[in-house]
């Protein structure tokens, strides 16, 4: 649903990360179905999932994958000039959600210069840079201090409900899943409490 950020719960090995590949049509269902944007997907050519993954979906991931030649503008220009926007529209979109989480003066700056906070922040711009209709995230702060994280995290939530999108955010963290609006907890591989 627009504007509700969902935490997906359970421990290590639960399934976490197989439902966000699953939902995020980079693997198939053994059963059942996936529909986005009102699209049934099991029946998208590989082209056409790839095409609905660029347009309506925005993926984080726990380690940040940045692009190590590339600025933090650049990583966060890339994915907009893909999806065919213009690069001037696409870098004052960039710079817009760089600014926003506190990296206006950082945007010439290569992931290695960047702090592993200042990463997952670009990371996070990335995933947000196409307007996606549904966020993706697998432990975006796991490999952050729990200061970082906290701020980190605060910033994702804040810039999903700004946007208005949908956001499903995989996570161990009680503290974390307690902010969002509500849970789904994984156990073995099946859903057990929504």
């Amino acid at each position: 649903m627009p504007g509700e950020i969902v935490a997906l719960v359970g421990p290590s090995g639960s399934g976490k990360s197989t439902l966000l590949q699953i939902a995020g049509l980079l693997e198939r269902p053994d059963a059942g179905s996936i529909a986005i944007c009102g699209r049934e997907c099991g029946v998208l050519s590989d082209r056409e999932r790839t095409r609905l993954r660029r347009d309506a979906l925005g993926f984080v991931y726990q380690h940040h994958h940045l692009l190590p030649e590339f600025s933090a503008i650049e990583n966060v220009i890339v994915p907009q000039m893909i999806a065919d926007t213009a690069r001037g529209a696409a870098k004052t979109r960039a710079t817009e959600l760089l600014d926003r989480m506190g990296l206006g003066a950082r945007l010439d700056h290569r992931p290695g210069q960047l702090s592993g906070g200042e990463q997952q922040r670009v990371a996070i711009c990335r995933a947000l840079a196409n307007r996606p209709k549904l966020l993706l995230a697998d432990e975006p702060t796991g490999n952050l201090d729990p200061s970082t994280a906290d701020g980190v995290f605060a910033e994702l939530l804040n810039l999903v409900r700004d946007q208005g999108l949908a956001a499903l955010i995989a996570t161990h963290n009680p503290e974390l899943a307690g902010r969002m609006d509500r849970r789904v907890t994984v156990r073995a591989g099946t859903i057990v409490e929504l």
